[in-house]
């Protein structure tokens, strides 16, 4: 369900366009095996994700991208399509990853975006942390990647109370 603050631009927004309950979906994504494995044979290079026949007689049956692998191209769709530059200040993490099916070259995945919590910053009232759950889903829709991200997010109306409803 998108709300009225989807039609903000993501260039466009600010803390108080992130209202909880706000979903939208990014992408898609193709998963390439060539992209798989010059990820893999850089930064997670196990046979499973960077050498396709030996992947084969493997715990997957086939070659699967590196789950990193899939955290950065989420990544990179937040950035591009939900995430401001002129707003978004950092993250102070993220909670509960998880990779709960291997994506395999062909693949088209999606971003499902939900914030869940907005909280106003009380000590520094020109931002806010906003709460995000994050899903990848796949072409036949199955959930192949979660993870809940927060983000500190600049405000536009930093005259506003500190105290706002919902933003403590």
């Amino acid at each position: 369900m998108a709300s009225a603050a989807a039609r903000v631009p993501a260039a466009d927004r600010h803390f108080e366009d992130y209202v909880p309950g706000l979903s939208e979906t990014l992408g898609p994504i193709a998963m390439t095996e060539a992209a798989i494995i010059e990820f893999a044979r850089r930064y997670d290079p196990q046979v499973i994700h960077t050498d396709p026949a030996l992947a084969a007689a493997g715990p997957f049956g086939g070659l699967i991208a590196s789950g990193w692998h899939t955290v950065c191209v989420v990544m990179r769709e937040l950035v591009q399509g939900y995430l401001a530059d002129s707003a978004s200040l950092a993250s102070p993490g993220v909670d509960e990853l998880r990779w709960l099916k291997p994506v395999r070259p062909g693949d088209s995945l999606h971003v499902r975006v939900t914030v869940v919590e907005a909280n106003r910053s009380r000590s520094k009232p020109d931002r806010g942390l906003v709460r995000t759950s994050i899903e990848a889903i796949n072409q036949r829709g199955e959930v192949v990647m979660s993870m809940a991200a927060m983000n500190l997010i600049r405000c536009r109306d930093v005259e506003a109370k500190a105290t706002s409803p919902g933003r403590n």
